[in-house]
C-alpha cells in the first residue's frame, strides 16, 4: 500500500528553512500487487481496491497469461491472502506452472519486491505531496513504465546476479 501520509522521511535543508510537506490525513492510498521478473527485469503490477484471496486469485491468473509458457516460482510473504482455500483447486490444477514459496515470516528483506516497493516509495512518495490519490496512482504508474523500459537497472538494484 502506497498511502498518502507516508511521505515524510529523512531528508536535507538549509539550516533554519526546514522543509515542509503538507498532508490532508485522508489515510487514502494506493493498494498494489506486484511481480518482479528476477531473470528478465521485467515488473508487472496491478491497483486493486482491496486486498482478498479471490483479488489475489485474479491475480495469479494474470501472471500466467503475462508469462505464457515456462514454469513460475513466486517468492511471497506469509499474507493470509496467500494461504486461502480458496486458491487450492486452482493451484492443483496449474501445479506444473505455478508454485508459491513462501519466506520466512517476519524477513522483508529477503523478498525482492519489498526492495521494489521500497525503491517506488523513494522515487516518487518521500518528502512529495499529492493533492489526491488519483495523483499519487499517476505517480505510481508513471514509476512502473519507466523502469520497465530499463529492465538492466531493475536487475542491478534488486536482484543478485552471478
Amino acid at each position: 500500500m502506497i498511502r498518502d501520509y507516508q511521505a515524510i522521511t529523512k531528508t536535507w535543508f538549509e539550516k533554519g528553512k526546514q522543509r515542509v510537506i503538507p498532508t490532508y490525513g485522508k489515510h487514502e492510498g494506493v493498494k498494489l500487487l506486484g511481480v518482479l521478473n528476477y531473470e528478465t527485469g521485467h515488473v508487472y503490477c496491478v491497483e486493486e481496491q482491496k486486498y482478498d484471496a479471490k483479488v489475489f486469485l485474479n491475480f495469479l491468473k494474470k501472471v500466467l497469461d503475462i508469462y505464457p509458457t515456462g514454469r513460475i516460482v513466486m517468492i511471497l510473504d506469509n499474507a493470509r491472502i496467500h494461504h486461502a482455500k480458496l486458491l487450492e483447486p486452482f493451484l492443483q490444477e496449474k501445479k506444473e506452472r505455478l508454485q508459491l514459496v513462501f519466506l520466512p515470516p517476519y524477513s522483508p528483506k529477503l523478498s525482492i519486491i519489498e526492495g521494489l516497493w521500497g525503491w517506488l516509495k523513494k522515487e516518487i512518495i518521500c518528502n512529495v505531496f499529492y493533492a489526491s490519490v488519483k495523483e499519487i496512482r499517476a505517480a505510481v504508474q508513471s514509476f512502473i513504465s519507466s523502469i520497465n523500459k530499463v529492465p538492466e537497472l531493475v536487475l542491478n538494484r534488486l536482484c543478485l546476479r552471478m
